[in-house]
C-alpha cells in the first residue's frame, strides 16, 4: 500500500483535493477532522487542564482556546504536545485498517505536514498550491476571518514555496476543480506505475 501524505497552506484548496481523492476511491483521513473529535473527546480533559476554562461540558471550546492561543503563541505548542501524539495513533489505526481492507493507496490530510515532521511517515508527499492572490481571496472570505487570524497562521505555516520545493507531487488549484481532479488522476496513476516498477520508496 502507498502512503500519500497531503498538506498545503491554508486557502489553497487541500480539503476539495482531498475529497478529489476519495472520489477515486483512495482512504483519506482528515487530520483536522480526527482533531475535532478529539476535542470532543480524549483531549477535552488534557486541554483543559493545560488552559483552564478552555472546555464548556467536557468539549473544547475553539473560541475560548483560540483566545488563549492568541494571548501567548507559545501556547501553540503545549496544544501540539497534547493532541499531535493523540492524532499519530488514530493515523496508524486508519492505515493498519486500510491495509487489512487491501487498498493500494491510504491517504493523510495532514495541514502541517512538513512543519511535524509527518513526511518521514508517508511514501508521498502531494502539496496543494495556488496563487498568493487565490489563497488570500479564498481565506479572507471565509466567515469570522481577519487579516490578524490569517497572519497568525500563515506564521505558523512552512512558506509555499518551500513545501513545493519538498513535494514530490503538486496539485495548482487555482484552475478550477475538474483540472484538479485531472492531476489528481494523474499522480494516482503515476504512482500505480512505480508501484508496479517496485519504485515507490525509492
Amino acid at each position: 500500500m502507498i502512503v500519500i501524505g497531503l498538506t498545503g497552506s491554508i486557502g489553497m484548496g487541500k480539503t476539495t483535493t482531498a475529497r478529489l481523492f476519495a472520489a477515486e476511491g483512495v482512504a483519506v483521513l482528515d487530520s483536522d477532522a480526527v482533531v475535532h473529535e478529539l476535542y470532543r473527546k480524549e483531549a477535552a480533559p488534557l486541554i483543559e487542564e493545560a488552559f483552564p476554562g478552555t472546555t464548556v461540558s467536557g468539549v473544547v471550546d475553539r473560541g475560548k482556546l483560540g483566545e488563549v492561543l492568541r494571548e501567548n503563541p507559545a501556547n501553540f505548542t503545549r496544544l501540539e504536545e497534547i493532541v499531535h501524539p493523540l492524532v499519530r495513533k488514530r493515523q496508524q489505526a486508519f492505515l493498519a485498517a486500510a491495509q487489512n481492507e487491501g487498498r493500494e493507496f491510504a491517504l493523510l490530510d495532514i495541514p502541517l505536514l512538513f512543519e511535524t515532521g509527518a513526511e518521514n511517515r508517508v511514501d508521498k508527499v502531494v502539496v496543494v498550491s495556488c496563487s498568493p492572490e487565490v489563497q488570500r481571496e479564498r481565506v479572507l472570505s471565509r466567515p469570522g476571518m481577519t487579516e490578524e487570524k490569517f497572519a497568525m497562521i500563515l506564521a505558523r505555516q512552512m512558506p509555499d514555496e518551500e513545501k513545493r520545493r519538498r513535494a514530490d507531487f503538486i496539485v495548482e488549484s487555482g484552475s478550477g476543480v475538474e483540472n484538479a481532479r485531472d492531476q489528481v488522476r494523474e499522480i494516482l496513476q503515476t504512482l500505480a506505475a512505480q508501484s508496479r516498477r517496485g519504485e515507490t520508496n525509492a
